[in-house]
């Protein structure tokens, strides 16, 4: 059984949830999200909050019991409150900035790095340390996280490249005489 579709999911105020056919929208302050519900689920909205329920009790509909609910959740909070990932840049002379629609980055290669920003997707460098990325769609935002974190990884003897910010680099210890 599901421990995460068993639970509700509540509609803030400001947020509307519309449930046609086959297909979830949700509107908000930041924008409007859309899922299509699959055919092993059953969603249904009750008084600002939206159940999901298996309809047959196949292996496939439990996984996608609990699937389509996280992913009700995370479109529900990503219209209200969106979500935003910060990724700190540690070495010298490496730095972030945004110009434009695009994110600068000097990351000890021979030339800059050009990241276009997507559309739906805010990045802002409050320093030239840091990059906070911003968007209400949680799989956008972690998906661009990682690109730019590829560009340069975190190495484990000194510690520079990108990371995130809740990320710990495990430290080697270098070389002895």
């Amino acid at each position: 059984m599901s421990r995460v579709g068993k639970y509700p999911v509540t509609v803030p105020s400001g947020v509307t949830v519309q449930i046609t056919g086959d297909n979830l929208t949700v509107k908000g302050k930041l924008g409007e999200s859309q899922l299509v519900i699959r055919d092993d689920v059953e969603v249904t909205l009750d008084d600002n909050q939206v159940w999901v329920k298996p309809k047959l009790e196949t292996k496939q509909a439990r996984m996608m019991w609990g699937t389509t609910r996280a992913l009700i959740n995370n479109m529900v909070k990503g219209v209200s409150d969106g979500f935003t990932i910060i990724l700190e840049i540690n070495g010298v002379g490496y730095r972030a900035a945004v110009e434009g629609a695009t994110l600068k980055l000097a990351l000890g290669f021979s030339h800059d790095i050009l990241y276009p920003i997507p559309e739906g997707i805010s990045m802002k460098c409050d320093k030239p340390t840091l990059i906070a990325i911003s968007g209400r769609d949680r799989q956008r935002v972690g998906q661009i996280a990682a690109e730019i974190r590829s560009f340069r990884g975190p190495e484990p003897y000194k510690g520079k490249g990108i990371k995130y910010e809740t990320e710990t680099i495990l430290r080697k210890e270098g070389k002895k005489k």
